[in-house]
């Protein structure tokens, strides 16, 4: 065994051991994901790749250096005589202490602080290489002073504002600018979800303006890159220069950064329009006939909405028979369906009063008379109930604080045809209903409302609702991935303006034939 597997043994072997000194949900809440020791020997040796000889010697700095995987790695890939400086900076002491004991002697200066706290060097100090893997830490877990402090410090430092939705390693992206030398490279393991959400749109304004975007590798759903954290990775490569206006980014997809499944190079002034979806490159990796320009799309035959969001289903969704024996008034109890989960089929029938024909039929409550007039008309029934919930703490909920009066729902009728919103079946992500009851229906639903002359066309001929369903689900899955988004594990998700964006040449028979002719799409504006 060599010195250098050794030493990286004792590295993995602490990891494992801070590691097991915090719980799950603690090392969640600090975004403690070590970079496995494979991953960090692919992306340095990518890194090693770009490397030229008018970069010089290596600076290096990693400003979550956790126990020092990507240093390990880099020492492993890059000749030592190469190397001419290295620093790593780290939050917790026990990784600090850690690093330091393993790496003192060789060659890395261990800072125990908080990074994004501490002021960039002077240019001639700056280092020439980031190679980070930075802590993933979701934006509910920032303190709203610390959030404030990190918009206020990029504005400085870029002029760019951050959403207050973007996670920590948002902020460690932008603020590693000014520690980054003229010309210098980095290389960031990142989630790959800031290519398709709002909050993303700092860093596509950083990638495109600020820095030359060489390269995005996204790693396949299934290619979970962590054992201990369900995140689909993304390694962002760029060197610190203003990107030429003829510049195209590689964007690689699937496989390994040497050997991606599939490869593209993007104009700048495309991905320039930052409300794009980035993950739609390769577009080799997806069907992307959903977003030509002029082809029919959902949007144009149907209204997309979210389904309800109560802010306390377990207060306001109740079993019908529950809330009947509660004796809460019918006239304030709404058909409402269940979780997907528990519709076998997918065309809903409806019983006599509206509602679906499900094992345990559930209604929601939703009231609009002011509590006067409730405490009166409805004392020991409903007004008693609210005020129970109202002792719970439901009345002082996000949601239902912002609802006048506060037990009042959305107005979402029910819609004829309902579209899961999330799914992790790659080969079906997305389930497609016919909704013949009366009942709305959770946010874990999007809910079709036709709409134009196609709804005219469903109205003359009630036929066309059953072929309407069997071509909704006969849409490819590629179309969907083309405009949903993904997370961690292959979990997807669509929400109602990607679902919008979707192609409805599937339905073109159906529009055929209830006389709505496809290619006229103003007709649908």
């Amino acid at each position: 065994m060599t010195r250098a597997t050794r030493i990286e043994r004792s590295r993995q072997e602490a990891q494992a051991r801070l590691d097991g000194l915090k719980s799950a949900k603690e090392r969640n809440e600090l975004g403690q994901f070590a970079t496995p020791r494979a991953l960090a020997l692919e992306i340095t040796s990518h890194a090693r790749e770009l490397w030229t000889r008018e970069d010089g010697k290596v600076r290096f700095l990693d400003p979550g250096i956790g126990t020092g995987s990507f240093y390990s790695a880099l020492r492993c890939v890059f000749p030592k005589s190469s190397i001419a400086s290295a620093s790593g900076i780290e939050l917790d002491c026990g990784f600090a202490k850690a690093a330091s004991e393993l790496w003192g002697e060789r060659g890395l200066r261990v800072v125990q602080g908080d990074f994004t706290e501490l002021s960039p060097p002077r240019e001639e100090d700056r280092v020439n290489l980031i190679l980070t893997n930075p802590p993933y830490v979701r934006h509910h877990h920032l303190a709203t002073k610390d959030k404030e402090r990190l918009q206020r410090a990029v504005v400085r430092s870029l002029g760019i504002r951050v959403s207050g939705l973007a996670g920590l390693y948002c902020y460690f992206l932008l603020l590693a600018h000014g520690w980054l030398c003229e010309n210098g490279l980095g290389v960031w393991l990142i989630p790959s979800e800031f290519m398709d959400v709002n909050y993303g749109t700092a860093i596509k304004d950083y990638l495109t303006r600020h820095v030359t975007l060489l390269r995005i590798h996204r790693y396949r759903e299934k290619e979970v890159q962590f054992d201990d954290a369900l995140v689909t990775s993304a390694v962002v490569v760029f060197r610190r220069r203003p990107p030429a206006a003829t510049h195209e980014p590689l964007f690689t997809y699937g496989g390994t950064l040497a050997q991606p499944r599939h490869r593209e190079a993007v104009p700048l002034r495309a991905l320039r329009e930052l409300h794009k979806k980035w993950s739609n490159h390769p577009t080799a990796a997806r069907n992307g006939r959903s977003s030509e320009v002029g082809v029919l799309t959902l949007g144009d035959l149907f209204a997309i909405k979210r389904g309800i969001a109560t802010g306390a289903n377990g207060f306001f969704i109740l079993r019908r028979a529950e809330a009947l024996k509660r004796g809460l008034p019918p006239e304030f109890l709404r058909p409402i369906l269940p979780s997907p989960r528990y519709l076998e089929g997918t065309i809903i029938e409806s019983d006599e009063d509206g509602y679906p024909r499900v094992e345990a039929p559930l209604a929601l409550l939703d009231c609009s008379l002011p509590e006067h007039v409730v405490r009166e008309r409805y004392a020991t029934t409903l007004w008693a109930y609210l005020q129970a919930g109202r002792e719970k703490g439901i009345a002082e909920r996000y949601l239902p604080s912002r609802r006048a009066p506060w037990y009042s729902q959305e107005h979402r009728p029910p819609a004829p045809f309902l579209c899961t919103y999330m799914g992790r079946n790659r080969s079906n992500p997305f389930r497609f209903f016919w909704n013949r009851s009366k009942a709305t229906a959770a946010n874990v639903f999007l809910l079709l409302y036709p709409k134009g002359p196609f709804a005219e066309a469903l109205e003359a001929d009630p036929s066309l609702y059953e072929r309407t369903l069997v071509l909704l689900q006969n849409i490819e899955p590629e179309d969907f991935f083309g405009e949903s988004r993904v997370y961690g594990g292959g979990l997807f998700k669509m929400e109602p303006r990607e679902l919008t964006r979707l192609s409805a040449r599937a339905l073109t028979d159906v529009l055929a034939v209830g006389g709505v002719a496809p290619q006229a799409r103003p007709l649908f504006g």
